[in-house]
């Protein structure tokens, strides 16, 4: 078993497909203990690498798990099973060449199968979520329907049938436009239909469902005049829930077609609510199967911050129609030219349609806490991996996140009317193909002029380049010099790195705050601007600016312009003065982090825990903030709302060479509550004045102020006593789910306020909601990421909780997930009891569904970044789960690649 689990599989043995399918017909029977499944393929030899070789004994291999074979025919000949081979993994059919006809050309294979979706906890393939039939087969589920060629570059036109007892599975779904319906012949009881998608795609993007589902319905039309048919198919109790992805779907067509000139190419687009799914959303052709999670959103049940994710994941499920669908990848190495790609847009979408800055500032958070991580952990791996054993632990934030900036590094390369061109070419070039990160590259390059062969090494080397930044000013000469050397460290697989090309964006401020005009030496001073990128290429570079009238301060990596760890020695004064004075809205949140960030460090490193007290720099800092808020002028609330959010404990850990949680978090604690209490009427005011009661609105400008009101509470509600009632008041009176839910959290967490009161207020929550599904996943989340003692006796009652299902992965992540990967201080108790806690709940799941497994694994895999004791610790909850019998590739591969370095434990 270990053995064909530790196999590995390699780019550089990338072969093209033997056989491609043209055409796929499917049939499906679903009945309440099975289903039954007919293909009908249309296959061809794949002439363009077969074309000199003799065929007469090259086997046809189809993929396939789980399934029971009941027919096999090729070319209308019935097989019988000493004519193929099955085992776990493929059905083999030697000598395929002998149904070849003299033009070797296509012949039909018919396959049935039988499989038991009812019984699929692994949520891959065919399952039942509920009541309703429903697929996922990114990546690799398809091959637990039908043995097929599982692959991305085997593209096909599918049709498929539905049959199903009529009353019971009234919304029969696929891919495409339905071209048919029925009742089944001498079933009067069952009915079918059939859908087609004229686009050719790969297994992977196939999808069915089958249930009792309600729908709101809209319509689009394209820029060319055609009416699109919207769909949200959802149980009748969540028809309140679907406006928001409606309009955001809207908002996302119309977008793709004014800023990509991407057009929708079918008749109908519809989205289904799925509530027991793996992943957020997935993109099939034409059927969008989402997490509900990812797609329902009412004030009274939804946060801001879930209504935001809605409208991402919308957007992002539906650009993948071009970037993703119409162009695919050639295999799962290139699995970020879809995800990376995708991630930019949706990105830059959500930056059209609210604050530009304050996106930027989460995705940066995202980057610095938990990608910089992985760069530095076992798992670390390009962008475009070189290896792997399970596809499906390399859906990673290497993949999405570090990819969508490599993409947004070229079109800052590019510029935005060469990445429009270069973007163009690409989807006309590879229209209906399987390609690679670099067609991509190259459609790039084409258009341009640019050279970008240095600039590929983001795709192939792993970890997080460093950029140190030594700044020189002469008085006399009147220059200012910047000496950059660039660096990365050693990762799994790679020793030494080639240098990067990092575009750095920078400006230079003058003592009054003023943009400086930026001049390097030997240029003509005519084509000065105030901003400007440096192409970083070498190991180290110098960069030497004229006229510079006075010493400035330096705004550097503008708008994070690479995803890359700074160091330079910025002086608190100067961190100060960029966070009142800089243009850059992002560099004016980073000044802020870097500020607070050097005062915890320095407490940190001390370890005195009974003298904290939050530096008066700081305290003028926030209170200068508040300020600008109470003074009637234009102020941006939800970027003062992050400029006045210290940094966060998982970025504090990140950033120490050996964290010290428990340090790490009762100086963030104390922090916390000393501006709390310092600056108790500044906040009192700003939350008084953002407390007006208002009809619920989506708009920037009502989520602004919703998240500084609430930021405040918090700072409050850590700073004394007395403000228990307010918050109380807020969460009895609130008419929206941010309010309640962010009075609930400040009340669980504050060290104020009798236990009794918090139960109190978490059983009438609970009461209130406890028929809606996701807002009891935000009941178990706020519990579980209590920092306060006692929190994992509690997520351990919770997890025997009526609602509580360890075979929902919404349900793993909101308790156990929020639990091990938020709750730090609590996680990573001396004793260990976090990390074994963990480790019970991984080998549970992983005869479950072995890719939540190894999801949940993450925080135990970063063993190497605190001491010695938890060290060991970990590390013996590492080798306990994987002496476990029966493990899953997706958790033997993390677990092996752990603990690759160490010794004994």
């Amino acid at each position: 078993m270990k053995d064909a689990q530790a196999r590995t599989i390699y780019l550089k043995d990338y072969q093209p497909p033997d056989f491609l399918v043209d055409k796929t017909e499917l049939y499906f029977d679903l009945y309440e203990d099975h289903a039954l499944v007919k293909a009908r393929l249309e296959v061809r030899p794949n002439l363009e690498i077969l074309a000199s070789k003799d065929l007469t004994n090259l086997s046809l291999v189809l993929n396939g798990q789980e399934l029971v074979l009941e027919y096999l025919a090729v070319a209308d000949q019935k097989l019988s099973s000493d004519q193929y081979l099955v085992d776990s993994e493929t059905l083999t059919i030697p000598a395929i060449g002998s149904f070849l006809g003299e033009g070797r050309g296509s012949f039909i294979l018919e396959c049935h199968t039988r499989i038991t979706p009812q019984l699929n906890t692994a949520l891959e393939g065919l399952y039942k979520s509920g009541p309703m039939f429903c697929t996922q087969c990114e990546a690799e589920g398809f091959r637990r329907i039908t043995y097929y060629p599982d692959r991305p570059d085997v593209m096909s036109v599918y049709t498929t049938t539905i049959a199903a007892e009529q009353n019971t599975y009234p919304v029969l779904l696929s891919n495409g436009n339905q071209v048919g319906a029925g009742q089944v012949d001498g079933q009067p009881q069952r009915h079918w239909v059939t859908w087609h998608d004229p686009f050719p795609k790969p297994s992977y993007l196939f999808a069915l469902v089958a249930g009792k589902l309600a729908h709101v319905e809209d319509k689009f039309v394209t820029q060319s005049g055609r009416d699109v048919t919207i769909k949200l198919f959802v149980e009748d109790k969540d028809l309140d829930k679907c406006d928001h992805a409606i309009n955001s779907l809207k908002n996302a067509m119309r977008w793709d077609e004014e800023v990509y000139g991407r057009e929708y190419d079918l008749d109908i687009f519809m989205i289904v609510a799925v509530d027991t799914f793996n992943m957020g959303a997935m993109e099939n052709k034409g059927l969008n199967i989402f997490n509900t999670s990812c797609v329902l959103a009412n004030p009274k049940t939804t946060t801001d911050a879930a209504f935001q994710r809605v409208e991402a994941v919308v957007a992002h499920e539906y650009f993948h129609n071009w970037s993703g669908n119409r162009v695919t990848c050639r295999d799962w190495f290139q699995l970020s030219l879809k995800e990376g790609f995708t991630v930019f847009r949706d990105s830059e979408f959500s930056a059209d349609m609210g604050s530009r800055t304050v996106k930027r500032v989460e995705d940066v958070a995202l980057l610095r806490t938990a990608q910089f991580a992985e760069d530095a952990g076992p798992m670390a791996h390009p962008v475009r991996p070189d290896a792997y054993m399970e596809i499906s632990n390399f859906y990673t934030l290497t993949v999405y996140e570090k990819g969508a900036e490599v993409v947004r590094m070229i079109s800052q390369l590019l510029g935005h009317e060469n990445f429009r061109k270069g973007t163009d070419l690409y989807f006309e070039r590879h229209d209906g193909q399987a390609v690679t990160t670099e067609d991509f590259v190259k459609a790039m390059e084409e258009v341009s002029g640019i050279d970008l062969q240095q600039f590929r090494n983001w795709y192939s080397q792993a970890g997080t380049p460093e950029l140190e930044i030594i700044s020189v000013y002469d008085s006399e000469l009147l220059t200012y010099t910047l000496h950059i050397t660039q660096s990365c460290l050693p990762s799994p697989g790679q020793a030494q790195k080639n240098p990067f090309h990092i575009p750095l964006r920078i400006g230079l401020l003058d003592p009054e705050g003023h943009e400086i005009k930026l001049q390097l030496k030997g240029e003509d001073g005519n084509s000065a601007t105030c901003e400007r990128v440096l192409d970083i290429k070498s190991e180290a570079q110098k960069f030497v600016f004229v006229n510079v009238d006075a010493e400035p301060v330096p705004s550097l990596l503008r708008g994070f312009s690479a995803p890359v760890k700074l160091h330079y020695s910025y002086e608190p004064q100067k961190l100060w003065f960029l966070m009142v004075n800089d243009t850059d809205g992002f560099n004016r949140w980073d000044a802020s982090q870097r500020l607070s960030t050097i005062f915890m460090e320095e407490l940190i490193e001390q370890g005195d825990s009974a003298n904290i007290t939050v530096p008066e720099m700081l305290i003028e800092a926030f209170e200068q903030l508040l300020n600008s808020s109470l003074s009637g002028s234009q102020v941006d609330k939800a970027m003062l709302a992050q400029v006045l959010t210290l940094p966060a404990e998982g970025m504090l850990i990140e950033g120490a060479e050996c964290a010290d949680v428990e340090s790490i978090h009762r100086v963030r604690q104390a922090f916390v509550q000393g501006l709390g209490s310092k600056l108790k009427d500044l906040f009192t005011r700003v939350y008084q004045q953002n407390s007006e009661p208002e009809k619920y609105s989506i708009s920037a400008e009502a989520v602004a102020r919703r998240s500084l009101k609430n930021l405040c509470l918090h700072y409050l509600m850590q700073g004394g006593d007395e403000f228990v009632d307010i918050c109380e008041s807020q969460f009895s009176s609130a008419a929206n789910m941010t309010d309640q839910n962010a009075a609930l959290r400040c009340l669980v967490q504050s060290p104020y306020g009798e236990q009794s009161m918090k139960n109190i207020a978490l059983a009438r929550f609970y009461e209130q909601w406890q028929h809606e599904p996701l807002v009891v996943d935000q009941w178990f989340s706020v519990q579980a990421s209590c920092s306060l003692p006692g929190t994992l006796e509690r997520v351990k009652t919770l997890c025997g909780h009526a609602d509580f299902n360890i075979k929902n992965p919404n349900k793993v992540r909101a308790l156990i997930g929020a639990f091990c990967g938020q709750n730090h201080v609590n996680f990573h108790v001396a004793s260990g009891a976090g990390y074994e806690f963990l480790a019970d709940k991984i080998l549970l799941l992983n005869s479950i569904n072995p890719q939540i497994a190894s999801r949940l694994l993450a925080p135990l895999t970063r063993w190497k970044k605190f001491d010695p004791l938890r060290q060991k610790l970990m590390q013996q909850q590492l080798v306990r789960i994987r002496a476990s019998a029966d493990l899953s590739k997706d958790v033997f591969e993390v677990v092996e690649k752990s603990l690759a370095d160490v010794n004994h434990v």
